[in-house]
């Protein structure tokens, strides 16, 4: 029995649920000669801003115990290099979805974003990143005030043109809450989670090892947080859960599907493994057959609590 592998979510189909997180693919062409692009459900591009963004000086990655530290500054080439140089090339992969990732300073800059990728094609859906914990300002400090993330969220979902993706912060005192005000602010699904804040300590020199200070921590270090977290979330909400958190294996990824999730993103396990993305799609299919699974959208909130 060849298991049914599609899953859909704000009226997206995806051939199947493993799709590639923001600031862990780059702008998806890079992968190209790596990865088999058609066999992912689809891959999120790192999180674009209006103007192009150098990020934070090196040193901006540190390893942990079972994950990693991250301070990037959400480095990137701008909205109008993305249209014109990135998305093109894309287009020789149609079976795979692309979500793009937008950020800003102010809600002016995420409308921007936004209003030009609406010009442009091949793109499937907009992620709004209203959780990176590794800038100053913009980010988290929309996505962790309940009145900030209703008023951007609303405001964007008028400004796009395709689905609205909203992806929540864990640094939080309810993600639960956060869910439900982006969804009544219009968002049609969420991702959840991005990273956590971090730190590490350089006992030598006694000096933070990352040059801003402190940074995402994600990798499984994560996992039974975040997948506290979807579930949560699954249980506040009707929109569709898109679950991220330290998913290495086709196990992973069927524990965050059962917790509510539609489908799952997987990221930092691409920096030990270039192709596990594309690891993962065969193995949860795998999983799916061996399990008698005959519809892989079955497993969403299957969850016996």
């Amino acid at each position: 029995m060849k298991p049914d592998m599609k899953v859909a979510l704000a009226g997206i189909e995806f051939s199947n649920p493993v799709i590639a997180a923001s600031g862990t693919f780059g702008y998806g062409i890079e992968f190209e000669e790596i990865v088999s692009l058609e066999r992912l459900g689809g891959f999120v591009t790192k999180g674009i801003s209006l103007e192009p963004m150098a990020g934070h000086p090196a040193p901006r990655i540190v390893q942990t115990a079972a994950g990693m530290l991250n301070a990037i500054g959400l480095q990137n080439i701008g909205v109008k290099e993305l249209l014109e140089k990135k998305l093109p090339a894309l287009r020789r992969y149609p079976g795979c979805k692309v979500i793009v990732n937008v950020f800003g300073y102010t809600v002016d800059e995420y409308i921007g974003v936004i209003e030009q990728l609406n010009q442009g094609e091949g793109i499937a859906a907009y992620e709004l990143n209203v959780s990176c914990p590794n800038v100053h300002c913009g980010g988290m400090t929309f996505g962790a005030d309940a009145d900030s993330l209703a008023d951007l969220v609303e405001r964007a979902k008028k400004a796009a043109r395709r689905p609205l993706i909203v992806k929540l912060s864990p640094n939080v005192t309810s993600i639960a809450l956060m869910a439900q005000v982006s969804a009544e602010a219009g968002a049609d699904a969420l991702s959840v989670v991005n990273t956590f804040r971090g730190m590490s300590i350089d006992p030598e020199t006694r000096r933070p090892r990352l040059s801003h200070v402190t940074g995402g921590l994600s990798g499984p270090a994560i996992k039974p947080i975040a997948l506290r977290m979807v579930y949560e979330t699954a249980k506040s909400v009707s929109i569709p859960i898109l679950g991220m958190g330290g998913i290495v294996t086709a196990e992973d990824a069927v524990e965050f599907l059962l917790a509510g999730a539609a489908a799952v993103q997987v990221g930092t396990a691409s920096y030990a493994d270039p192709r596990a993305t594309e690891r993962l799609a065969k193995e949860l299919e795998n999983w799916c057959r061996s399990h008698q699974v005959e519809r892989v959208a079955s497993l969403t909130g299957g969850v016996m609590a």
